[in-house]
């Protein structure tokens, strides 16, 4: 499916108002400790700021494998973006997926913490990039 300029930027703009979202709903998770919640939707933040700059690139992904793969290919491999973006995005990717679905995992608070700043870093340099035009 082609998606016109018009389209295109919806999208994005729809893309990166989730990424805010879900990382303010990360930020109440936090708050009251649940802290598998908090990796699900810090990482969700995190993919929803990766595809609205793979949309934006015109990157056409299926999957959350393939959106790692285009991050590092187009963006990390090239040095458009530092090589932690890239380790953040998987170190949140293997939090969230044990977190919802591995019943004896515990999520570490501490570990999980740190990351906080350095997502919203994240997001907030995608967000720059793709308001720019192409």
């Amino acid at each position: 499916m082609s998606l016109s300029d018009e389209e295109r930027k919806i999208i994005i703009d729809l893309e990166i108002e989730k990424a805010h979202r879900l990382y303010q709903q990360a930020l109440l998770m936090q708050a009251s400790e649940q802290w598998d919640g908090m990796a699900n939707r810090l990482y969700y933040a995190l993919f929803h700021a990766v595809s609205a700059l793979l949309i934006h690139d015109r990157h056409v992904v299926n999957t959350h494998k393939g959106s790692h793969a285009m991050l590092g290919l187009h963006y990390i491999k090239t040095g458009k973006l530092p090589k932690w973006y890239g380790e953040l995005y998987q170190d949140m990717e293997r939090m969230r997926e044990e977190s919802d679905y591995n019943c004896t995992y515990t999520q570490e608070p501490e570990t999980l913490q740190q990351n906080i700043e350095p997502a919203k870093e994240m997001i907030e340099t995608i967000a720059k990039m793709v308001s720019t035009p192409d």
